[in-house]
């Protein structure tokens, strides 16, 4: 899913959404618009109320913030799309050539950061204000159980009846995963800025990863 796709797919859903007040679908369609035009922190809030017609003040009144604009589109977008956006992530990394789970971790990695580098900007805030909000982290880690552990589960059982990994549950293993590639992907992109992360990293983390849950031989 491209960045462009990616804030396409989210006009559609705010236009299809009949939770908003008509200035609303204008303003959360205008910031979309300019956020992928121009990048979030290039965008102002008097910017997009010209583009949607409206007065600033009518902004700040239905959000606040532009973060809590941004988080707007975003949390809905993500609440709605995560089955089928893991789904696509998994046919895209477990493919009928992965014959080891090395090969499925490199694959999901990349997709991930490449992901991520696309639409950094968008991810940098939203990873910030989890930090910050009690409400909204309760919220994903509700949703990131619900659908991303219990997928990599299933992945994990796979290549453990091949013989490929150690014999733990599965659960446990795939939330070691995320610990460790969610710290190595907010790190690299919220913490120390980067555009993107090279291979050499990537195949550390993968050699880090691999020597904790390989079976041995």
């Amino acid at each position: 899913m491209s960045r462009n796709k990616l804030f396409d797919e989210m006009i559609a859903q705010i236009k299809k959404s009949k939770k908003q007040t008509v200035k609303q679908q204008k303003i959360v369609n205008a910031a979309i618009t300019l956020f992928a035009e121009k990048g979030y922190s290039n965008t102002s809030t008097s910017e997009i109320a010209k583009f949607a017609e409206v007065s600033e003040g009518t902004i700040f009144k239905h959000y606040g913030t532009k973060e809590n604009l941004l988080l707007s589109i975003i949390v809905p977008f993500i609440k709605e799309n995560a089955p089928t956006m893991a789904g696509e992530v998994l046919k895209q990394t477990l493919t009928e050539n992965t014959t080891t789970f090395e090969q499925f971790l490199r694959n999901f990695l990349k997709n991930r950061l490449n992901f991520i580098s696309e639409n950094k900007e968008i991810f940098q805030i939203f990873f910030k204000e989890i930090i910050y909000q009690e409400e909204l982290k309760n919220e994903i880690s509700s949703l990131f159980y619900e659908i991303a552990i219990l997928r990599l589960s299933k992945a994990i059982e796979v290549f453990q009846e091949r013989g490929d990994l150690i014999e733990s549950s599965s659960d446990k293993v795939a939330k070691m995963l995320f610990t460790v590639l969610g710290g190595f992907i907010v790190s690299n992109f919220v913490l120390m800025n980067k555009e993107d992360v090279g291979d050499k990293e990537i195949e550390e983390v993968i050699s880090f990863v691999m020597n904790g849950i390989r079976k041995p031989k």
